[in-house]
């Protein structure tokens, strides 16, 4: 097919470079002229971050095009394009190493649900036949001296024109570039290029680094040794669970009917997140260190929560519907549910979150420890909200059944997304309940948070992961509530209608290390009483602020 054409290395650069920034930059050029001016001048900037665009692409090309090099980096990235190129335009993601890492722990379920036509159709298109057409085309390579001069005066092209670019057209593209952070991250293939450097320094920093121990000195407060019965205090992490759209927290549509009806039920307001994607809410919530202070490479690397409760002598569990802990209960006892074959409860591969409540009660009549019991929901992940919960639980209707979401009407994804809440609420009313019920022979309390929320078509974003700074507060204000038995609160000294005047308080998953810790009374250096939610509305918290 190509037996009589054949090009120059740098002119293939060229090419490439140019299909890269036209074809698999559709969202880039997208969001950029929804950004700039509609007039010449708008135009003429649009333009020149275009060149310069091109000419760094030309430049990082030619620096790799060698004979037995060129072809197979060219391949890679149009076939790695490809695939993020659907995702930024199915879902409107921005790409940075959270996102990667997201990527990278995310479970079998989770890539199912992701997987469609329409990518396979993006993947053979701007993947598979460039790829195939570029392995076909002949490269006149020429020996190595005159190909290194070839490459030096593309590179020192290369850089005049980027630097010619910038300086004429300097005020514009600073004030862009400096107020619209989020176009390196709409850069393919750089954004997700840079992604995988940071990702891959985030792993080899934690690779042979020995366990830092936290909360050693951990033991339980002397209060401890009134209380009459042992103790379970449940915290359910949600998943993709927004609170605008809780009923409980003034959402129009009443999406917990039966947790309103809960009586002892405290739902906090005012509530964020420490991130907008699991891998990074999940250990950060359960960690020491807070949203600002947040290293994940240091998170994975050093004890959280979860170890400082083992070391004060509480027995703690975790149980997980979905893609793990993230790292925070690898030295707890662990079990993940959600490839059970379970008929009741697991259909179509995945398991529905009442598999966390089967055997709850065996569990409890089992007790012999204090105990914590941490259930990690599949709640309200998408894109395929309607697999999340049974169809008896299908309230809203007309719903979205497909996870290409910008194929589906904005109220047929809220109504899909609307029935997974109406689910979690049926969930964790159940478990109160059971809690309720056990209640004269444990102490029993339940507290829920998800992990961070969910965009449902606002700002043309869907689902979550967006960087921090950058994401819509749909994607961080997440729902906190909390149950507690009658003896949980006189044996824990927890005043819960103190509690009910303090739930529209600012408060964050950073709250959580510390809460925990002051709710069980925990005696450690690492507590902070400022940090604790209950503190305020508990008798005698001076016996648990130190060591």
């Amino acid at each position: 097919m190509f037996k009589s054409i054949s090009v120059r290395p740098e002119a293939l650069a060229f090419l490439a470079s140019f299909l890269l920034l036209s074809i698999y930059n559709l969202p880039l050029w997208q969001h950029l002229f929804s950004i700039i001016p509609a007039d010449a001048g708008g135009l003429g900037m649009g333009a020149a971050f275009g060149v310069m665009v091109l000419a760094v692409f030309n430049l990082a090309l030619a620096l790799v095009s060698f004979r037995w090099v060129f072809k197979p980096v060219l391949i890679f990235l149009f076939l790695a394009s490809s695939g993020v190129a659907y995702f930024m335009s199915q879902y409107g993601v921005l790409i940075d190493a959270n996102m990667l890492r997201n990527v990278v722990e995310t479970d079998v379920n989770e890539v199912r649900d992701l997987l469609s036509f329409k990518l396979a159709l993006f993947i053979l298109v701007l993947g598979v036949l460039p790829s195939w057409l570029l392995w076909k085309l002949p490269v006149r390579h020429q020996p190595l001296r005159r190909e290194l001069l070839g490459k030096l005066v593309l590179a020192v092209a290369s850089v005049a024109v980027l630097g010619a670019v910038a300086l004429a057209n300097y005020q514009g593209l600073a004030s862009l570039l400096r107020n619209h952070h989020e176009l390196r991250l709409l850069v393919v293939p750089s954004n997700y290029l840079n992604a995988s450097f940071g990702y891959l320094k985030e792993q080899l920093a934690v690779a042979g680094e020995p366990l830092q121990q936290i909360g050693t000195d951990a033991r339980k407060a002397p209060a401890w040794q009134t209380h009459q019965r042992k103790s379970l205090t449940v915290l359910v992490i949600g998943e993709s669970a927004r609170a605008d759209n809780f009923g409980i927290l003034g959402y129009g549509r009443d999406t917990t009917p039966l947790l309103k009806g809960q009586p002892g039920v405290t739902a906090f307001s005012n509530v964020r997140s420490c991130g907008t994607e699991t891998a990074v809410s999940v250990p950060c919530m359960f960690s020491n260190m807070g949203r600002h202070d947040y290293d994940a490479a240091r998170a994975r690397s050093q004890e959280g929560l979860l170890d400082v409760l083992k070391h004060a002598g509480i027995a703690v569990t975790w149980l997980d519907n979905q893609s793990g802990c993230k790292g925070t209960c690898d030295r707890i006892t662990q079990d993940n549910l959600s490839h059970r074959k379970d008929a009741t409860f697991c259909t179509g591969g995945e398991c529905h979150d009442e598999i966390l409540l089967n055997g709850l009660q065996t569990y409890i009549d089992q007790l012999k420890d204090d105990s914590v019991l941490v259930l990690h929901q599949m709640g309200s992940h998408g894109p395929d909200y309607a697999k999340r919960y049974p169809k008896r639980f299908e309230k809203f209707t007309p719903v979205c059944t497909s996870n290409a979401l910008n194929q589906c009407s904005e109220q047929s994804i809220v109504n899909a997304y609307d029935n997974t809440l109406v689910y979690t609420d049926y969930v964790l009313s159940n478990l109160i309940n059971l809690l309720r019920k056990n209640q004269d022979k444990v102490d029993t309390a339940m507290l829920y948070i998800a992990d961070h929320g969910e965009s449902l078509g606002e700002y043309n974003l869907f689902l979550h992961g967006t960087p921090y700074l950058l994401a819509p507060d749909q994607q961080k204000h997440v729902p906190l509530l909390t149950w507690f038995s009658d003896g949980y609160r006189k044996d824990f000294a927890l005043d819960t209608s103190c509690l009910g005047k303090e739930r529209d308080k600012p408060l964050s998953q950073d709250n959580l290390f510390h809460s925990m810790l002051g709710l069980l009374q925990v005696q450690t250096g690492e507590y902070k009483e400022g940090l604790d939610l209950f503190a305020p509305c508990r008798a005698g918290r001076a016996t648990v602020t130190g060591a």
